[in-house]
């Protein structure tokens, strides 16, 4: 394999492909049957969940295990790189292991984070059906989740321009009084545009539509994608969906998908993308990838069902979670748990030296320009440093009751000291912990770490929620706000505070489970405060509502659902190679 200390992902990518196995290979090899496998080509399939889980209804579920990670820099610290590191080196020691992980958006894969497919010699491969849209699942949330926008404009367009009987005869309809003014979903688009978070629309005349602000998403934020993320089955997706609050009369009721008649033209959009994906590690071992949201805006989890799946297909299941542990691990934990009713057997905290340094005192490393040359030298004090933000991570995995395992995800430019440091705080704050060079070396470099993990899936755990439903809504943002984010306290802005006593006087708003929406660059909710920041409190502008899916959205300082572009983006480096068709520059 090419060295990748000198190549792009990219190219240890299709030097790799030339020997991946057919993916009808690796999914017998699982258990899978050819009724159970739909082919989309050679090398990527999806898998009927359905078939397999009433087949393996009475099999025991296989070992769990969540990765998650300490707070990151801009660049990312290797989650979805160490999830392939490690089922490669359970590969390597024999072990029957799976891995599902999110479907990369367009939005980063063309923009400044990549496509999330690992790197180095520990990849998801194919690599380009995997960035460009794979079988079409975010394609297919897109059609979904637009097509209640244009039932809601067209409505209000008809609405406005028919009186009661009139609608009554020509449609059958009964006017829904639609505010204008309290619109709460927007359109999505599956890229960074900064232009788009603030539209008009219906400009023109009478027959082009209502004019309205709108505003775009990014596709990751949709309902509809979190719905994909926790739906159970097809019955559960479809009422799920019927339950999108799309908008609110003029008296303040929720107007649904289902309202408007268009919830099941949405779930048609969505019957295939409901089964999971099916592709390989760079080694050969099953990648399911299934629902793409992230954890700092939405519930940043791959979906339920591929769990649900591997887990009666293999003896040792590694799932991925978001950004730290602060957002993706506390809704894995909160959410994801408590609507599967899987338990986890291990948590693993991916570390790299490059982001304590950061916690520790270094400049923040800015995406699309060189590592500051301050992370080119041994720097043991910034390490120490930084590992205060480690710590904390490791304290929110042992009050979920769960056995925390520290990957040290080591660059070869990681000096000894700095890595024995680490290994000496976390071991001292009661982890495990495993130095693991899987980017450089694949799954020969993570044999040490694919022991501690299942050294840790050996032992009993006490996994328990951070709150009950029961609780009141400020109660537990309040619980989330000190427990793991280590805030003084929590602040509304007046209409937070307005939109959370209501929530919490609604008997069926009241029990929705919390998503937070917070920067992921930071424990707080100002992504500039690195470590463990002090003094601070959480403040909270804006709650969403996300009836589908079965979330209450409270929106912490100034993060936005549609990501801008930046302005050395990776689009500027993706082509095409004439002669082969094959795409270059993706990582």
């Amino acid at each position: 394999m090419p060295d990748p200390t000198k190549n792009p992902d990219w190219k240890i990518a299709q030097a790799a492909e030339e020997f991946m196995k057919p993916i009808k290979e690796i999914a017998g090899d699982l258990g899978i049957t050819d009724d159970e496998l739909l082919l989309h080509g050679h090398y990527v399939a999806k898998v009927d969940y359905k078939k397999v889980l009433d087949r393996l209804k009475d099999k025991p579920d296989g070992k769990y295990v969540d990765v998650t990670a300490i707070t990151p820099t801009p660049l990312g610290e290797g989650k979805s790189t160490t999830t392939m590191g490690l089922v490669e080196g359970m590969g390597q020691r024999g072990m029957n292991v799976t891995a599902a992980i999110r479907q990369p958006s367009g939005g980063p894969t063309m923009n400044i984070k990549g496509s999330a497919a690992g790197g180095g010699l520990a990849q998801c491969i194919p690599l380009t059906p995997f960035s460009l849209g794979l079988t079409g699942d975010i394609n297919a949330i897109m059609n979904s989740h637009n097509l209640a926008m244009v039932a809601l404009n067209a409505r209000m367009q008809h609405e406005r321009n028919y009186t009661d009987e009139q609608l009554e005869r020509l449609s059958g309809m009964k006017r829904l009084n639609i505010d204008p003014t309290n619109v709460e979903m927007g359109f999505i688009i599956d890229y960074c545009c900064q232009a788009l978070r603030n539209i008009m629309i219906g400009m023109g005349g009478r027959a082009d539509g209502f004019t309205m602000q709108s505003r775009f998403g990014i596709a990751v934020s949709s309902e509809v994608m979190a719905i994909l993320a926790v739906a159970k089955d097809l019955k559960d997706m479809r009422e799920r969906i019927g339950k999108i609050v799309v908008a609110y009369d003029r008296t303040g009721k929720p107007i649904t998908t289902d309202d408007l008649q268009v919830g099941g033209a949405m779930t048609a959009w969505m019957v295939e993308a409901l089964n999971p994906n099916l592709l390989q590690s760079l080694e050969g071992q099953p990648v399911f990838v299934h629902a793409g949201p992230f954890a700092n805006i939405a519930i940043g989890q791959s979906s339920i069902l591929a769990d649900r799946v591997a887990l009666k297909l293999s003896d040792y299941h590694i799932t991925e979670s978001g950004f730290g542990a602060d957002i993706g691990f506390e809704k894995f934990w909160n959410l994801k748990c408590r609507y599967s009713g899987l338990k986890p057997n291990c948590a693993v905290v991916v570390a790299t030296i490059r982001a304590l340094k950061c916690h520790g005192g270094a400049p923040i490393p800015v995406p699309g320009k060189p590592m500051p040359e301050e992370y080119n030298g041994e720097n043991v004090g910034w390490v120490e440093e930084g590992c205060k933000n480690l710590i904390h991570h490791i304290e929110t995995v042992k009050k979920a009751g769960i056995n925390p395992v520290v990957c040290i995800n080591a660059f070869y430019t990681d000096t000894d000291n700095e890595i024995a440091a680490v290994r000496r705080l976390a071991e001292a704050a009661g982890a495990r912990v495993a130095l693991s060079r899987h980017w450089e070396y694949g799954g020969e470099g993570a044999l040490e770490f694919a022991d501690a993990v299942k050294d840790a899936c050996e032992e009993e755990n006490d996994f328990k929620f951070l709150y009950d439903l029961e609780l009141p809504l400020r109660d537990r943002i309040d619980k989330i706000a000190k427990e793991v984010y280590g805030a003084d306290g929590v602040d509304y802005s007046d209409t937070a505070l307005a939109k959370a006593k209501k929530i919490e006087a609604d008997p069926e708003l009241s029990k929705l489970g919390t998503c937070m929406v917070k920067t992921h660059l930071s424990l707080s909710d100002n992504p500039a405060l690195k470590g463990v920041p002090e003094g601070w409190r959480l403040f909270v502008r804006e709650i969403l509502t996300y009836g589908g899916a079965g979330f209450v959205v409270p929106v912490a300082g100034t993060i936005s659902l549609m990501p801008g572009t930046g302005s050395n983006p990776a689009f500027r480096r993706v082509d095409v190679d004439p002669e082969s068709g094959k795409v270059t520059g993706l990582f």
